[in-house]
């Protein structure tokens, strides 16, 4: 299996430790292969937004204000 060197948040390292001591997995490195995975099974489910602009820009201008466009 292919190693991976990451550095991730202080919050979400603490959030991960928080899951191996409840039991929720048995070590770090399980719970970030678990939840990466989980991660990008949600990301293939819901996808990225293909082409699509957020609501209300190409009618109200960048940021609500009519006379901002985005080019």
């Amino acid at each position: 299996m292919p190693k991976v060197e990451i550095t991730i948040p202080e919050h979400l390292e603490m959030q991960i430790a928080q899951l191996v001591e409840e039991g929720e997995f048995l070590n770090r490195e399980e719970a970030i292969e678990d939840l990466l995975s989980t991660g990008l099974k949600a990301y293939k489910t819901s996808g990225p937004m293909d082409d699509e602009e957020e609501p209300g820009l190409e009618d109200d201008g960048m940021m609500g204000h009519d006379d901002e466009y985005v080019f």
